[in-house]
């Protein structure tokens, strides 16, 4: 806290940290956040750079730092571009950390018809956009399909759609052996996934403007208590959480291919560890569904965003631009394809954050023919995709965050009762969220 109250006295008095984008890249750029883990990142690094020319990129990688960040941009000496994630840019944007990219959108000609709206909506704070949006996280349902058929059940049971079926489902599944869980019938996977049960319930954790805790809404305490129930026929949350965190989760033993878990929400890219570690394990696949049966997912993703004192806007504007235009996507997308075939593995896709580049990549690299359960998982994360959600950009990501997974864990741990702890975390998500807009309105 007292990194983020020195950056904004710092950050403002350094002409209130703008930045001209206009010129033409060359010099140096230092980008912290981002590494060269895989092909996606490296074949659009690599065309990044080419489009560069003389610029001399220089990355800072592994995940971001967030108080190292905060340090740098408060002493004068940021980062030129940074890699963050998108729940970080509406904290970042109001304590002055970064600058608007208006006029880097505009000089750089980035396409921003062509970003998720939900993607753009999450880096946009006040009115002017602080991030270029990339990737896309959404939830799908995973499942063993050998414990559903011999429980007499289909996705559909544990998609969310009818909680009873859901309760049924995970008592039908779950077994003990002397009195300790052997087998998970259903993870409701809480605290991370209380905004995909909330929204399944008609509830949004945060209002549309991003000033207003809605967490004391009587359809939250109802989806809470749904995804706790879930814990408590199974003997309890310590129990689950002691159980699967025993799973080779990225290994061969996972809990699908030793049938130790039935079914839970899980983000899109664990398909991709399945089908590497155990493609022939029985696998169901589906989209999540609210409780009227249309399909939801919870976005998440990364965003590229300049410091403010970046000494170099320009290249950083040029480089976010090149990272995320739609023939990188393609190009990255390729090289993943051509190696899964490769080594004889199904390519899923890749969920861009940006929609002409995701219709692309299904149309042109996507098997249609791919074999089941693939081609049902294709179609569960693409119209996940389609159905997406998040919560909008504020001064107070981390509080108003924090403050509900902490309720959520208080829950599962027996301190509080879900009425209790969702009034508490109402009070904290409030006051963080006016404290800090007050203060962004006063500098106004």
């Amino acid at each position: 806290m007292l990194s983020l109250m020195v950056l904004a006295a710092c950050a403002r008095g350094t002409g209130e940290g703008e930045a001209q984008f206009d010129g033409e890249p060359s010099g140096d750029l230092t980008v912290m956040g981002f590494g060269l883990g895989d092909e996606i990142a490296e074949v659009r690094h690599e065309r990044a750079v080419d489009e560069l020319g003389d610029v001399d990129v220089q990355l800072v990688e592994g995940e971001l730092d967030i108080q190292a960040f905060l340090s740098a941009v408060a002493s004068g000496e940021p980062p030129d571009l940074v890699y963050a994630n998108r729940d970080q840019i509406g904290t970042f944007a109001s304590r002055g950390a970064i600058v608007p990219l208006d006029e880097c959108i505009e000089e750089a000609d980035v396409d921003v018809d062509a970003f998720v709206d939900t993607a753009l909506d999450q880096v946009t704070f006040a009115d002017q956009v602080y991030g270029i949006p990339e990737f896309n996280q959404v939830q799908v349902v995973m499942a063993n399909a050998d414990l559903l058929q011999a429980a007499g059940l289909g996705v559909e049971d544990v998609d969310g759609s009818d909680w009873e079926a859901v309760q049924a489902a995970t008592a039908a599944m779950a077994r003990s052996d002397g009195g300790r869980l052997a087998v998970i019938g259903f993870d409701s996977k809480l605290p991370e996934f209380l905004p995909l049960w909330a929204r399944g319930n008609g509830a949004d954790l945060l209002s549309d403007d991003g000033r207003t805790a809605q967490l004391d809404d009587p359809r939250v305490l109802e989806a809470l208590e749904q995804a706790v129930a879930v814990y408590d026929a199974q003997g309890g949350f310590p129990a689950v959480k002691t159980f699967r965190d025993g799973a080779d989760f990225f290994g061969a033993g996972n809990q699908f291919a030793t049938a130790a878990l039935g079914a839970m929400p899980m983000e899109q890219w664990y398909v991709n560890v399945l089908n590497e570690a155990s493609p022939d394990a029985p696998l169901a696949f589906g989209t999540v569904r609210d409780r009227q049966g249309e399909p939801i997912a919870f976005a998440t993703g990364s965003a590229w965003a300049v410091p403010a004192g970046s000494a170099a806007p320009v290249e950083a504007c040029a480089y976010a631009r090149a990272m995320t235009e739609t023939d990188a996507w393609v190009a990255a997308a390729t090289a993943r394809a051509d190696a899964r075939a490769a080594d004889g593995l199904v390519f899923t896709g890749v969920l861009t954050g940006n929609e002409e580049a995701d219709e692309r990549i299904r149309d042109e690299l996507v098997p249609t023919d791919a074999p089941e359960p693939w081609s049902d998982a294709i179609d569960a994360v693409y119209a996940a995709n389609d159905a997406t959600f998040t919560m909008a950009a504020n001064p107070a990501d981390n509080e108003f965050e924090s403050a509900w997974q902490e309720a959520v864990n208080r829950v599962l741990n027996g301190q509080q009762s879900p009425a209790d702890a969702l009034a508490q975390a109402q009070t904290e998500a409030q006051d963080a969220l006016d404290d800090a807009w007050q203060r962004w309105d006063a500098d106004q």
